[in-house]
């Protein structure tokens, strides 16, 4: 048996039961009363379908490679569910040293299970070339980052907490192209680095979950609750209608290409996610979700061929045009839509008032982009240090590697 092979079966399980003991006295020290827990019931619901569109819902997303199914359905639970509970007592450190407010048990746990969404997301990224320590490590240190970065943007700059996790797609994305840089690159006559119409079948099947409980993912924590279902549901159905249309008009033999349908069916949710709760019109939803889905398609073809390439970037599931630019779009639409409706109501008069909101939005949006690619760049040079057993070039997306 191989060296690394024995190093990965007693490093795993060691690593794992460690952090678990540290969660068991975190619960027993911080952890709230469990009859403050459960309430109120009615959140119940919106929590499950956020616990499916994560755990289903990405798990099957990214089952993109032939021979990498095992490994992208198990270590994205084993993230999932590490992740949660990480998040839980991050969040609860950082009320026990009074720099966030204490809520309720489910809500904290909501926190920690919409916080995980940027795990699931830069996994996509470094998909087939980590193994499963580095993906605990840097599962623990982007989520520990990413508290961080919501409290700057809330101290700060005073964006509202359900808002600050609305970033989660921005800061996932590029955290994970980030880490992706630093792993070298496949060579390009793997023939592992390709998918089948299977994995593309069972792929595809957890984009539709995570499309039909994405309206439950922007509203469980936003006050205005059905109207943030409402625009987001809107914006999914143009995003998925007009990725059908631009699959069609972008391929050379005018057929449908799954690859598009894949990422652009959620272009919309992911750029409706800062809006949601504050579009009073649907229509605006609409064009939303409309252009996301030009950018994740059009976004598409220029990284493909142009960015990643010079580059030297390989994004696996293609997270950058899935949930990256349709961020960076959302964040703009953000600072825009705020202005104008703030402008309609002071009539223009209060230039300085227009400036200061313009600021907050800007800024919390390239402070979440930059902290997301400095400590990204900086967590793929720990994870590829001989410490942590990097996985052999000619290991990459393999099943046989972890999986009997």
């Amino acid at each position: 048996m191989p060296s690394r092979y024995l190093n990965f079966r007693w490093s795993v399980p060691w690593l794992i039961l460690l952090l678990e003991i540290v969660f068991l006295i975190h619960s027993f020290l911080l952890f709230p009363d469990v009859g403050n827990i459960y309430s109120p019931a009615a959140f119940y619901p919106e929590f499950q379908d956020v616990s499916h569109m994560v755990i289903f819902g990405f798990g099957f997303f990214l089952i993109v490679l032939r021979r990498y199914g095992f490994s992208s359905t198990g270590f994205n639970f084993l993230l999932i569910v590490l992740g949660v509970q990480f998040s839980v007592l991050v969040e609860d450190l950082l009320v026990f040293l009074k720099i966030e407010q204490s809520g309720s048990g489910m809500k904290s746990l909501a926190k920690a299970v919409v916080s995980v969404t940027a795990v699931a997301i830069s996994t996509g990224a470094v998909l087939g070339r980590a193994n499963p320590v580095q993906l605990i490590v840097m599962t623990l240190v982007e989520l520990l980052i990413f508290h961080v970065s919501r409290c700057i943007n809330g101290t700060f700059l005073k964006v509202q907490d359900s808002l600050s996790l609305m970033h989660v797609h921005l800061f996932g994305a590029y955290f994970g192209l980030a880490v992706a840089s630093c792993f070298p690159e496949a060579p390009p006559g793997l023939d592992k680095n390709r998918s089948t119409p299977q994995s593309e079948l069972f792929s595809v099947l957890g984009t539709v979950f995570v499309w039909v409980f994405w309206p439950s993912f922007s509203s469980i924590l936003a006050d205005s609750k059905e109207q943030a279902v409402l625009n987001t549901y809107f914006a999914l159905a143009v995003s998925a209608v007009a990725a059908f249309m631009l699959s069609a008009l972008t391929s050379k033999d005018g057929k449908f290409r799954m690859t598009h349908i894949h990422s652009a069916v959620l272009a919309g949710g992911v750029t409706i996610s800062y809006t949601a709760h504050s579009i009073q019109q649907p229509w605006i939803a609409m064009i939303l979700g409309l252009l996301g889905s030009v950018v994740a398609i059009l976004g598409s073809h220029c990284l493909q061929r142009c960015f990643n390439p010079a580059l030297k970037l390989q994004d696996t599931s293609g997270v950058h045009f899935t949930f990256g630019l349709p961020a960076v779009l959302g964040a703009v639409a953000a600072v825009v839509l705020s202005v104008v409706e703030e402008g309609t109501e002071i009539q223009w008069n209060d230039l300085s008032s227009l400036g200061y909101l313009s600021f907050v939005g800007l800024g919390a949006f390239c402070q979440t982009i930059t902290t997301a690619v400095l400590t990204g760049l900086i967590t793929g040079l720990i994870l590829n240090t001989k410490l942590l057993k990097a996985v052999p070039v000619s290991k990459y997306f393999d099943d046989q590697f972890y999986w009997e």
